[in-house]
């Protein structure tokens, strides 16, 4: 089975947001259409909490989107974004949410950010993403949403090392950088993984 999986299209990833991807918004139709395609849609949600070392007010004299270490890994200080309970980290009413079948939360933990779907950025703690799709018969995910250089790019890279063919639909996702992306997308090539338009899937 193809399941699709939708990457965080939040309030706070769509523009207006405090961390707009831009042209957001240009997927939702894109998105909806696909909904119908697939026996099984599933979603995942940014969902951190206010202390979230991600943020880079929580990390005094270091602006917004510079570097740092945290816990021995590399993390951009993002500005704060989907807080738990709070409108930015709402699923964005612009899109049907019927078809969802399953919403896997991401970045609880205040000390590790989570940009893919299935793990944090250091693998220490999964999501249960794999295990779901695989007692549901999935072999096969076509991945969507937001952004397409940071969250959708590891989630693919994740479903490829978890055994899963992948393919980011690229008409279906925006990134917050485009060389980022052009460089994502020739990463997943070469590990295997596709890029493609909805019309070509």
């Amino acid at each position: 089975m193809t399941a699709l999986l939708l990457i965080d299209i939040q309030n706070d990833f769509l523009p207006g947001g405090s961390l707009a991807v831009p042209g957001g918004y240009e997927i939702i139709p894109v998105v909806s259409a696909l909904q119908g395609r697939f026996e099984l849609v599933v979603a995942t949600q940014d969902w951190h909490p206010p202390s979230h070392k991600s943020f880079a007010s929580n990390h005094p004299g270091q602006p917004v989107f510079s570097q740092v270490e945290l816990d021995g890994l590399p993390q951009v200080l993002w500005p704060d974004h989907c807080i738990q309970g709070t409108a930015g980290a709402a699923l964005s009413q612009g899109l049907s949410w019927n078809c969802v079948e399953a919403i896997f939360r991401k970045g609880t933990d205040p000390a590790i950010d989570s940009y893919s779907g299935f793990y944090d950025n250091g693998h220490r703690k999964a999501t249960g993403l794999a295990g779901y799709l695989r007692e549901r018969g999935v072999t096969d995910i076509c991945i969507a949403g937001l952004a397409a250089d940071y969250c959708v790019y590891y989630t693919a890279k994740d479903a490829l090392d978890a055994g899963f063919r992948a393919t980011v639909v690229a008409d279906a996702t925006r990134a917050i950088d485009a060389d980022g992306f052009r460089k994502a997308a020739a990463d997943l090539r070469e590990r295997g993984g596709l890029v493609m338009t909805s019309s070509e899937l």
